[in-house]
């Protein structure tokens, strides 16, 4: 009965290290952190660009980024 148990735990601890070993998921992350990092640099230029006068570059990125978001599902010909 006890060899049993032991060799049971040992066959669960090697399904579940082989379980975190497994990269399925990966791209997804991936994909995740580089949206991220796209983010984070539109957000230093538009920081960055209300410093400059008038603030230019900052209303002309937000204006094509409402463009955008209000485009998404509507149909151009």
């Amino acid at each position: 009965m006890t060899y049993r148990f032991q060799g049971r735990m040992h066959a669960e601890f090697h399904n579940l290290f082989a379980r975190l070993r497994d990269d399925r998921g990966q791209g997804t992350v991936e994909y995740v952190a580089l949206i991220l990092l796209v983010a984070g640099v539109l957000a230093g230029v538009i920081v960055a660009g209300k410093s400059l006068k008038g603030g230019g570059i900052a209303q002309t990125v937000v204006g094509k980024l409402k463009e955008a978001i209000d485009g998404v599902g509507s149909t151009k010909p």
